[in-house]
């Protein structure tokens, strides 16, 4: 790993064991706990279906390339 992120890493870690602020401690756990969380259990019920058909349709081969989609949709890029 790059030891200017190791190094930034230990900065924060001494930095939280001299750190009172309770509210800062919060939003950091709070950032963690959304680190953590699978983005499929937040997207809605439609967009995992859309994402299964995408799968399907690829396993499938019921794809275009990159090339025939660019010149159907060429006019709005």
């Amino acid at each position: 790993m790059d030891t200017g992120i190791q190094n930034i890493k230990i900065e924060l870690i001494q930095w939280l064991t001299v750190l009172d602020d309770k509210e800062i401690i919060r939003k950091i756990l709070e950032l963690k706990e959304r680190d953590l969380k699978d983005w499929w259990d937040e997207i809605s019920e439609e967009e995992k279906e859309s994402i299964k058909k995408g799968i399907a349709d690829a396993e499938n081969r019921k794809v275009k390339s990159h090339s025939q989609v660019r010149t159907i949709y060429e006019k709005w890029l």
